[in-house]
């Protein structure tokens, strides 16, 4: 791992060509309005049909008609003026243009079936896609409007979260939502972090811990310090993420896009085409011309296609988000569905990223009585003590923790953290020395301790029993950090620390295997030794390890030329390997702005089987794309040569082509579900 100024640096200096502004928001916004005159259209068509069977005046069922058509036509109308305005064709176009000549022959009740069923599929498309921002509607739900701040006079006050700054003291009642990012000053509690990362456990958070916007806080009183301000909160920054994207679209839906003007000219031009040809060449009568024409243009309107791709898209963005997955946007959805390679970064992606004690082993219970034969000692080390020491695996830790308490090493902190989870009480400490290279000393309890790597102990005259050193040794060859232990110059032990697997990362690995991605590559800084051990436990076969930041990037642009390869790293020191795979995930990123800067992909839980689940959604989506592109194209061409083959009534031709969009909105709502 770099250090951090060297990491932010990294993040600054990678390509950021990744990071796109986001588009305009997606067309399709659920309107009660357009509702309810889809609803009239349909009561004033049924009322037009009804009346003009009966032998109503003609005055009648025509006006019922025409007030259907006002009611079913006003939206697409607007819009079709709109995209006039811009020199463009889309299809609400042709929808207007087919039911306007469709009663200009007369056929009113076919018309305003048209309107009706089109308004109706628009109606149920923005209905869908406003089912696709529920869960950011849910997450901006989350976050409290107001907190309850403690001034420096100690005065409490209800302000809104815009008027705190970073550094004011915010206090959490038991049972609240925590208003804004902070780290707890005093107080202990259990939080519940679901809404932020998918955590189905509450997790205990306690002094210098830091906490998130929309968390729930538990039994425990909480005195926050803020960190961040509103706008800038990890839910913040989360809710915009994933409203931008939804508006950044899928290559497949720039394309249809682009193609929708074109078609819809072609379409018309190929309406009147027919026009002429079965007037002036086939000697068909006018009206039965313009039916045809009109018959045509409907069912050769491209409706499904233009819809068959954002209705999947984002359904697929709001599961993944859902799931604690955010995408940047569609084409990083499609691009997650092509990977063959995966290559992962070792430190805080494979494993935890912090050090844990993984072994203690007391030197009396190693050897037995033989630790306790003074002859056995004296032959061992005749310039040191005669008389073995005595200790359990708890005194073994506490006399270690209290030294490291004061010593402030990574190494230290993992020792102290096992004392905390031992619930050992640290013994006071005097004449601390830290010897650099080497360890730190420090008397307890009037006993000098000393702790610290093979050198310091070889410098001290200490001669360690061979089946200690062997154990040693063969903690070692794992990967391990072994901290020799004694107590006045005699040994008593030595604890093991390591950076230790995350609890799933073997399952998710084979998991993506068994999906077909077969060649997955650890990237790491560690040594060799290290980077072996680890790659055994997970079972990954090609490995490079002694990296610095820019060996990283060399690999992974040497790996995507060979085929599509995601890079996953933690988003810090890794940044610049994230920006130039094909596709680049965060893992576990909360809190951390390079990471959701930098990454085509956030993974907000610490959980590695988000990956293969981010694969199998990505793959889905794909799958239900081109089976709505597909199926939307069949109906058309069907549909077309129904037209000349049989000559397709114009009702059929309508339900066929609206029918058709229905189906397709509602295939791409199954990414809706989590599987």
């Amino acid at each position: 791992m770099l250090p951090s100024d060297a990491s932010a640096q990294r993040a600054q200096t990678a390509p950021q060509t990744k990071i796109a502004e986001s588009s305009p928001a997606p067309q399709f916004q659920f309107n009660r309005i357009e509702a309810a005159l889809t609803a009239l259209c349909f009561i004033f068509m049924v009322a037009g049909i009804a009346a003009e069977n009966l032998g109503a005046p003609t005055w009648l069922h025509t006006g019922l008609f025409l007030v259907s058509y006002l009611t079913g036509g006003y939206v697409g109308t607007r819009t079709a003026l709109e995209a006039l305005r811009e020199k463009r064709l889309d299809v609400n176009v042709l929808m207007i243009v087919a039911a306007i000549g469709a009663a200009s022959i007369g056929y009113w009740a076919e018309g305003a079936m048209l309107l009706f069923l089109f308004s109706l599929s628009n109606t149920l498309q923005a209905f869908a896609m406003e089912r696709s921002r529920n869960a950011i509607r849910a997450l901006m739900k989350l976050r409290p409007n107001e907190a309850l701040r403690r001034a420096a006079d100690g005065t409490e006050k209800i302000v809104p979260i815009e008027a705190l700054q970073i550094g004011d003291m915010i206090l959490v009642k038991p049972g609240e939502r925590i208003a804004m990012d902070g780290r707890i000053e005093h107080g202990a509690s259990a939080i519940d972090q679901s809404a932020i990362t998918g955590e189905s456990m509450p997790v205990e958070r306690a002094p210098g811990d830091d906490v998130f916007a929309g968390s729930v806080n538990g039994q425990g009183a909480l005195e926050i310090r803020v960190t961040r301000l509103a706008q800038d909160t990890t839910l913040a920054r989360v809710i915009e993420l994933v409203e931008q994207a939804q508006g950044r679209k899928a290559q497949t839906q720039r394309f249809l896009d682009e193609f929708e003007p074109k078609y819809a000219f072609g379409v018309i031009a190929f309406s009147l085409l027919t026009l002429v040809v079965s007037y002036f060449v086939m000697n068909m009568s006018w009206d039965a011309s313009f039916y045809r024409a009109m018959t045509l243009l409907v069912v050769a309107s491209p409706c499904a296609l233009v819809i068959s791709t954002p209705a999947s898209i984002l359904s697929a963005i709001a599961n993944a988000a859902r799931n604690s997955i955010l995408f940047k946007g569609g084409s990083y959805l499609e691009q997650a569905a092509s990977i063959q390679s995966i290559a992962l970064d070792k430190t805080g992606t494979l494993t935890l990223g912090k050090p844990r004690v993984t072994d203690v082993v007391v030197a009396a219970e190693a050897l037995g009585e033989k630790w306790f034969d003074a002859a056995f000692f004296e032959q061992l080390n005749p310039s040191g003590p005669s008389t073995p020491e005595r200790c359990t695996a708890d005194e073994l830790v506490l006399w270690a923790a209290s030294v490291e308490k004061r010593s402030e090493h990574p190494l230290g902190d993992a020792i102290v953290a096992e004392a905390q989870q031992r619930n050992l009480t640290l013994a006071q400490v005097d004449d601390l020395v830290a010897l650099s290279g080497l360890g730190v000393t420090g008397t307890v309890d009037g006993a000098l301790i000393q702790i610290g790597n093979k050198r310091m102990m070889e410098a001290a005259n200490q001669v360690w029993p061979e089946p200690l050193r062997r154990r040693a040794r063969d903690l070692e060859s794992e990967g391990k950090t072994v901290i020799g232990i004694s107590r006045n110059n005699h040994p008593i032990g030595f604890i093991a620390v390591a950076d230790t697997l995350r609890p799933q990362a073997r399952q998710a690995l084979d998991t993506l295997r068994a999906r077909g991605i077969h060649r997955i590559i650890m990237l790491t800084g560690d040594t060799r030794r290290v980077a072996e051990s680890i790659a055994r436990q997970v079972g990954i076969d090609e490995f490079y390890a002694d990296l610095l930041p820019q060996d990283k990037v060399t690999l992974v642009e040497r790996f995507a030329k060979q085929n599509a390869t995601a890079m996953v790293g933690d988003g810090v020191n890794d940044a610049p390997a994230l920006a130039v795979s094909h596709l680049g995930v965060a893992m576990g990123a909360i809190g951390s702005d390079v990471a959701l800067e930098t990454a085509d992909v956030v993974l907000m839980r610490d959980d590695l089987m988000r990956l293969p689940y981010l694969i199998d959604l990505a793959r889905r989506a794909r799958r239900i794309v081109w089976q709505n592109i597909a199926f939307s194209l069949t109906v058309i061409v069907v549909l077309i040569l129904s037209v000349f083959a049989i000559t397709l009534p114009l009702p059929l031709g309508v339900v066929g082509h609206e029918g058709s969009t229905l189906l397709v909105v509602l295939n791409g709502l199954r990414l809706l579900r989590t599987h």
